[in-house]
């Protein structure tokens, strides 16, 4: 017992002396104060409200203490932290006193610059938007880039009703296809376009960016016109027609008789008429034009 106890009295002994020492060396500084910018932090803000506008980042404070306690500040120490658990849509004027201030020992904290922080909420809103990816980069030469796909193809947005009115779309990270000469496909995450705006489940999308050869044009000739509707003697002059088309390479086969080319005079009365012509090209193949687009109709 009697043991324990002297080690009881060195403890208390060494604790004093501790403590002495340390006011010894603080009483021997100089107290000074000192103007810093420190960052602004929000707690315990509304599940179901949303801060609309800008909120000032940093806040001004003017701090005292020794000048090694000051000195001493490392980066993140001093923060000033404003509760919002009372915020209520539309405006909120908060006070912000030196007790919202986190600080480290031996610092204190004498004013705070602006005293009064006025925020601007609205209540939370959900939104469907598509999802838009974004491709960057050209394919290889000769090919071009064809569909774009995203699945899931929309996403839940959620934010002040004033922002997303505005937000028509979510975006996602770039898709490259530079020199690619084929499909490519990516797993890529999803995002706002707009800062304030997030997502209401963080989501992830496939994407499918279909790189296709280059159509090429050509022309076909020679194809014959026929005749619709007619019920008297009608004669068409010239009675072929010469086709430029669009299309894939591998649909470069077709032949004159593939095409459909026709006048038609159903409405026609007997006379000499300027008539268009309608052409239905094969499948996979479009139609440029048509040379000569209109022919001359005789009907008697």
């Amino acid at each position: 017992m009697a043991v324990a106890g002297l080690r009881h009295v060195g403890l208390k002994m060494l604790s004093i002396g501790l403590a002495v020492l340390l006011w010894v060396l603080v009483s021997g500084e100089q107290l000074v104060e000192r103007a810093l910018r420190v960052p602004l932090e929000f707690t315990n803000v509304p599940g179901q409200l949303e801060l609309v506008g800008e909120t000032p980042p940093n806040v001004d404070v003017r701090v005292r203490g020794s000048s090694g306690a000051l000195g001493r500040i490392a980066p993140g120490e001093l923060v000033a932290v404003l509760d919002l658990r009372d915020a209520r849509p539309p405006q909120k004027l908060f006070h912000l006193t030196p007790m919202d201030v986190r600080t480290p020992f031996g610092v204190e904290v004498v004013q705070v610059s602006p005293s009064n922080i006025s925020m601007r909420f609205e209540p939370s809103i959900t939104k469907t938007v598509p999802i838009v990816p974004s491709v960057e980069g050209e394919p290889a030469s000769g090919f071009v880039i064809g569909t774009v796909t995203a699945d899931p193809a929309t996403v839940e947005l959620v934010g002040a009703g004033s922002v997303l009115e505005s937000v028509t779309e979510a975006i996602t990270e770039p898709v490259s296809v530079v020199g690619k000469s084929a499909p490519v496909t990516e797993v890529v995450a999803v995002g706002s376009p707009e800062p304030s705006v997030r997502l209401l489940v963080p989501q992830s999308t496939k994407v499918v960016v279909n790189v296709t050869a280059a159509p090429v044009e050509w022309t076909v000739q020679n194809v014959a016109l026929q005749i619709r509707n007619a019920d008297r003697s009608t004669q068409v002059s010239p009675r072929v027609v010469t086709v430029v088309v669009r299309g894939p390479q591998e649909a470069r086969g077709a032949r004159a008789e593939d095409f459909d080319a026709s006048v038609d005079v159903d409405a026609l009365h007997a006379g000499k008429f300027d008539v268009p012509v309608r052409v239905v090209p094969p499948p996979k193949v479009g139609v440029v034009r048509v040379e000569p687009s209109h022919v001359s109709v005789t009907i008697r």
